[in-house]
This record gives C-alpha cells, structure tokens and sequence, in this order.
C-alpha cells in the first residue's frame, strides 16, 4: 500500500487505536506506555536509584504504574554459617511496600504478571547477575543500567575501585541501555558532561566515599533519561569518552583476593597506598621458623595481613636495604623482647619506606607488628651492623 502526502499519513493514523490515557508524552519526549519497571540492584548505590524511582512514581503513575524488585538472596556468614545476611535492597524495597523478588539465577524464571500487563522496561543497578536476553526481549523497552564511570573506560564489575586505583581525579555516569549479550556493552544514552565530575579529595577517597557521591547523580540521571523517554526506538548514543581517550582505556575486572597481594617487584609506594586505601588490607606470605625436636628450626610460609601500613622517613643508615624491596626489618639487634618498643619497615620498588604499624599473621589475630614478627619467630638471628644503629632483617623477603 501506498501512502502520499500528509492526508494519507492522516488516514492512516487513523486506523491504529491507542488510548490517549496510556500513553506518556510531553513537548521533549517519546511516548511510551506507563512502565511497569523490574529492578534489579543490590546496595546502597542502586537503592538511591530505586528511591528516586519510587518518587516518581508516586508522583507520576501515569509514566511509572508499577516497579517490582529483584535481589539475591541473603548468604550465610559468621561462625558456623549460622547467620544470613540479606542484601540492603532488600530491607529498602519492604520500607517502599514494593514487591521483592529473591533470585539467584533466572534460569527458569519468569517475571510475575501484573494486573496490568506484563513487565516492560528491566533497569538493573548494581546488581551483579546478567539479565539474560529471554527476559529483555520480552519486555517492550528492554533494559536500563546505570554504570559508575564514563564508558566504556572502566566497563566491568568494580569501576569505583580500578578508577581510585588507577589515581584518576575526575569520573562520572554513564546510562546505557542493558546488551543482550555482553556486561556494559549497550548503547550509551546519557553521559556526564566532558569532561566529567571532580573526585572529592582524591588522594584520600574511598570507595564508599566515591560511591555516596556518585549515587544521587545517577538516581537523577536515571529518571531524567526515562522522563526524556530515551529508551524508546530510535536511540540516540550520546557517549563521548572513547573518541578523545582512544587506547588509555582501563577493564575493571572483579576484585579478587590476589589483587590485595602485595607485588613488591613492580608496584610503587603510591601503588601499594592506592591498593591499601581501596581494596585493602593488602597481604604477602612470609617465612617463619617453627622449632623441632633436633633443635634445628623448620622453616614454612604463612600468609600475613598488613593490616596498618604508614610511608615514613627512613632512619639514619637503612639506606642500604633499599637494595631488596620487600625484606622487612627492624630497628635493632637481637635478642629481642616483647615489651620492647621496635618497628618494622619495608622498602618499596621506588625506595620509600613503609613502617608497619600493625600486621595479622595467619592464625592469629591483628597486633603491633614487632609483636607478631617476634611471636611467630621471622626474624633473623644475624643483624646487619651500620656506625649509625642495628637493623635485624627479616628470614626472607616478602613475597
């Protein structure tokens, strides 16, 4: 059939029914049917998106009608595995009276029938588990996700701790809409202004930190995206980054235990601060004696936390253990007692010197540094004497 003019765009418009009342529209934005919203999120971070959206919607039940949450289950925790802990989300949707949905996989799952019509947008925020595409094509809008950084630099699990790692003082938010296949890989629909927000005190900030302070400004940005309709075909991608950053782009992969462990060959004193501030305490293995029946010390590795770290000045000729990154030691010669007050230090790759204040030896619990090096026998009975003082390493390095 053939259409001509405005008149047979008329007409034809005339043949399609749509209740005025179930559309949203405005001078600015796309129409689209009241949303009855599936979300999936976690904690703190994604609750003020879910609260922001639940204003909205009781502002505006004619562009929100409904949202139902998602979350996993509570993990058992503690000694014996005898509590649970529930993730916040959860706690926050009961106080909004919203319904909540406990899944660990969505193998299997089906989204619950609403009184007014299936699912039709899926925002998931911080939630950890990929929406598959059986669910997102079944829902009319697809998917939402708000992402913690300027993508795609830092496109991954923990954005907030590869973008404080890696010293960065400005970041910013990124909505996208959810790929069907792929973490962080959707079209780019809002994006924090070049050339992005400041990080407040950066050199000191943590992650929590950074994570209040981004989470209301992606709440906003959230429901200004769905107040715009930009969800709605055809979508526009409005990233900016990945034309000026080109290559210096960074995966923030899921933390994981090894990255908490201490590369005394290659990382900086600024490194190994970064690391502690971030997603410490950071730990090495350390080789300690144990004594035998013959007299003569067996030597075995145990892992130790570093559980207080403090850059300081080094004392007056140390200079030469900076040779060895990594080799603790202590002021002084040995025999050493426990009521005395020594400290451990530890060179680092770029010759700074780190004191640590307190350190946790597998098995035992957290206590000044000397006190632990000395009960668990690390270190040497050889000191090495300088004019200026005594410094009695440790058995090894750490490693």
């Amino acid at each position: 059939m053939r259409i001509s003019g405005n008149f047979g765009v008329l007409r034809l418009l005339r043949r399609v029914e749509v209740p005025r009342s179930c559309l949203y529209s405005s001078s600015s934005t796309q129409a689209y049917d009241p949303l009855r919203i599936l979300f999936c999120g976690s904690d703190d971070f994604s609750i003020a998106s879910l609260k922001a959206l639940h204003d909205e919607h009781v502002k505006r039940p004619d562009r929100i009608a409904s949202i139902d949450v998602v979350c996993r289950p509570g993990k058992r925790v503690g000694r014996g595995w005898k509590n649970i802990r529930e993730v916040p989300i959860k706690a926050a949707a009961a106080d909004l009276k919203l319904p909540v949905h406990e899944v660990d996989t969505f193998r299997g799952w089906t989204p619950p029938e609403l009184p007014a019509g299936p699912v039709n947008l899926i925002v998931a925020v911080s939630f950890g588990l990929f929406v598959p595409s059986r669910l997102l094509n079944a829902s009319k809008y697809g998917g939402l996700n708000l992402h913690p950084s300027l993508l795609p630099d830092f496109r991954g699990p923990a954005p907030l701790h590869y973008t404080l790692m890696a010293g960065r003082t400005r970041t910013g938010i990124t909505l996208q809409t959810l790929h069907l296949k792929h973490f962080d890989h959707g079209v780019i629909l809002a994006q924090t202004p070049a050339p992005g927000l400041e990080i407040p005190n950066p050199k000191t900030c943590t992650v929590t930190e950074l994570s209040r302070f981004l989470a209301p400004k992606a709440a906003q940005m959230l429901v200004d995206g769905i107040r715009d309709g930009l969800f709605v075909p055809p979508l526009r991608e409005a990233g900016w980054l990945a034309s000026e950053k080109g290559n210096g782009l960074v995966h923030a992969a899921k933390i994981t235990p090894d990255d908490r462990h201490v590369d005394w060959v290659n990382w900086t004193s600024l490194d190994i601060s970064r690391r502690n501030r971030t997603i410490g305490p950071l730990w090495n293995n350390a080789v300690v004696a144990k004594p035998s029946a013959d007299g003569v010390p067996l030597f075995q590795h145990r892992r130790v936390i570093l559980t207080e770290v403090e850059e300081v000045d080094p004392p007056r000729g140390c200079d030469v253990l900076s040779l060895v990154p990594g080799l603790p030691f202590v002021d002084g010669s040995p025999p050493f007692e426990s009521n005395q007050q020594k400290n451990v230090y530890i060179f680092t790759r770029d010759g700074k010197l780190l004191c640590i204040r307190k350190m946790k030896v597998e098995g035992e619990t957290s206590v000044d540094a000397f006190r632990a090096a000395l009960k668990a026998k690390m270190t040497s009975s050889q000191p090495f004497n300088l004019d200026s003082g005594s410094f009695t390493p440790f058995y090894n390095p750490l490693s």
